[in-house]
């Protein structure tokens, strides 16, 4: 299995500045994947998906837009890819993917764009979630965990669910953390405290169906005390300020180093 070479000349490269591209499945016509880069980033992912060759798909790392890069390789097609926008500096190209991925549903991207929690809303929604107090400022070691939607609302312990499985993170600043929040779209939803984090592969995970070999991990945890929570999250959430809400890793560290 293998992709033609491509690459950008040099002169072209400079000329393109930063761009946002979309991967296209030639069988269906349909876009699975949207990023933004610039020099020859848009054909990098057809190489990386054959770097392993004993291909697994239960590999960590192993993600649906890789999945689906060979599968369309292994019918002897090619990828489809298409500059949706180019010539832009990094900010306006981190806005026109986050745009781009609201408005394309099924992709394959594991995180959502730039500033996701501007995304798409109804104006009661906007007029809600601007309504909502701020996040208080504390010196307390905390992870936020962006969650993207709630698949369950109606409890806590849903919520709890949600959020505690399973994560790439840096263990040695996870285990320092007081408290996770889970974040959906800038606002609070939770906050879990006694946190104890541990590899994704530890039987405590079973119902989570963890996967072999994963270097993700998970934790196990209480709900906050009533004063934490409501101080973090109270009874509608609380709006994250701006320094913690505009990455794009659904992973943050708070006075955490």
């Amino acid at each position: 299995m293998g992709v033609p070479k491509m690459e950008f000349t040099e002169a072209v490269a400079k000329k393109l500045g930063f761009y946002v591209y979309r991967l296209i499945d030639p069988r269906n016509g349909e876009t699975f994947y949207v990023g933004k880069g610039k020099g020859n980033r848009v054909f990098r992912h057809l190489v990386d998906a054959l770097v392993v060759e004993d291909f697994d798909e239960t590999q960590d790392g192993v993600t649906e837009k890789t999945s689906r890069i060979r599968e369309i390789l292994s019918t002897k097609l090619n990828v489809l890819s298409v500059l949706h926008r180019h010539g832009m500096d990094e900010k306006t190209a981190y806005e026109v993917e986050a745009a781009l991925i609201d408005a394309t549903p099924g992709l394959s991207n594991e995180i959502r764009g730039h500033g996701s929690d501007r995304g798409p809303a109804s104006p009661s929604e906007i007029e809600f979630r601007y309504g909502l107090p701020l996040l208080p400022e504390t010196n307390d070691p905390i992870v936020l965990i962006n969650i993207n939607r709630l698949e369950d609302n109606s409890s806590v312990e849903a919520i709890y669910n949600q959020v505690r499985f399973s994560w790439r993170v840096a263990d040695e600043r996870v285990r320092k953390a007081e408290y996770v929040i889970a974040v959906v779209r800038g606002v609070s939803v939770g906050i879990f405290s006694d946190v104890n984090w541990m590899p994704a592969t530890d039987p405590v995970f079973e119902s989570f169906s963890p996967v072999p070999n994963s270097t993700r991990w998970g934790f196990i945890g209480k709900t906050a005390p009533e004063d934490v929570w409501q101080a973090f999250v109270g009874d509608r959430g609380k709006r994250l300020p701006d320094h913690l809400r505009h990455v794009q890793n659904p992973i943050r560290y708070w006075n955490i180093s």
